[in-house]
C-alpha cells in the first residue's frame, strides 16, 4: 500500500457540527417535512440555487430569491436567507486535537470545503467570536480549497485535483474525510482512501486505522 502522507478534511459536519442538525431544528419548528431543505438542495444539484452560490455564480440576494422559488415549487416556501443563517456550526475539539497531532506528525493537511461568501471567514461563522475560533483552526491547514473562491465545488473531480496540486501529493497518498457520500465517491475513484464521518469518535477510529497512529 502507498504510504498516507496527507489528510484532506471537509469542514462543516466534520471539523464543526453539521448544519443539517440546524436544518432539522428549523424544519421541526416550522412544521416542515424532515430533511426538506436538503431535498431542495438535492434537486438539480449541479445548477440549483445552492450550487450556484457555492461557486459564487450568484450573490446572496439572488440565492435567496432562487431558493424561495425552488422550495415553493416543492410545496413549502423557505426564504433563502433563513437557510444561510443556519450554516454556522460549532467547532469539535476532538477534531482540532487530531489536526494538531497530525500536523506535529508531519502530515500535509488540506481543508476542502463547499462554502459561500457569507458570514465571517471560510467556516461561514455567524459572528466575529466564532470567526476567530475558526480562523485559529484554519491555521492548522497547509492548504484551504474553498468552492466560493475557486469556482468549482465537490463533487466535481476538478476540485479534488486542485487540492492535490496545491498540496503537492498524489491521490494515492491521501485519506479524505467528509460527511457526504456523494463527495467521497470522486475522491475514491481518483485513488484516495475515504472516510464517511458519522461522528467524531467513529471518524477518528477509522482514521487511526488508516494511518497507523493514535490521535487521542
Amino acid at each position: 500500500m502507498t504510504t498516507i502522507t496527507a489528510v484532506f478534511w471537509d469542514f462543516g459536519g466534520v471539523v464543526t457540527s453539521s448544519p443539517f442538525d440546524a436544518f432539522r431544528t428549523y424544519e421541526m419548528q416550522r412544521g416542515l417535512p424532515q430533511d426538506f431543505i436538503r431535498s431542495v438542495n438535492a434537486r438539480n444539484p449541479d445548477d440549483n440555487a445552492w450550487a450556484t452560490l457555492e461557486r459564487s455564480d450568484v450573490d446572496k440576494a439572488t440565492f435567496s430569491r432562487l431558493f424561495l422559488e425552488e422550495s415553493t415549487a416543492l410545496g413549502h416556501p423557505v426564504p433563502g436567507e433563513d437557510v444561510l443563517a443556519l450554516l454556522s456550526g460549532t467547532v469539535r475539539p476532538e477534531m482540532v486535537a487530531a489536526l494538531e497531532q497530525l500536523k506535529e506528525g508531519g502530515f500535509k493537511l488540506a481543508c476542502l470545503t463547499n462554502n459561500v461568501l457569507t458570514g465571517e471567514g471560510p467556516g461561514m461563522a455567524s459572528d466575529a467570536e466564532r470567526a476567530g475560533e475558526i480562523a485559529r483552526v484554519m491555521t492548522l491547514f497547509d492548504v484551504i480549497v474553498e468552492s466560493s473562491k475557486v469556482g468549482v465545488r465537490k463533487p466535481e473531480p476538478r476540485f479534488y485535483e486542485m487540492a492535490c496540486e496545491m498540496t503537492g501529493v498524489d491521490p494515492s497518498q491521501v485519506v479524505f474525510l467528509d460527511d457526504l457520500g456523494i463527495n467521497l465517491k470522486p475522491a475514491r475513484a481518483m485513488g484516495m482512501q475515504t472516510i464517511k464521518v458519522l461522528s467524531p469518535e467513529q471518524a477518528l477510529s477509522e482514521l487511526e486505522a488508516v494511518i497507523g497512529r493514535r490521535l487521542r
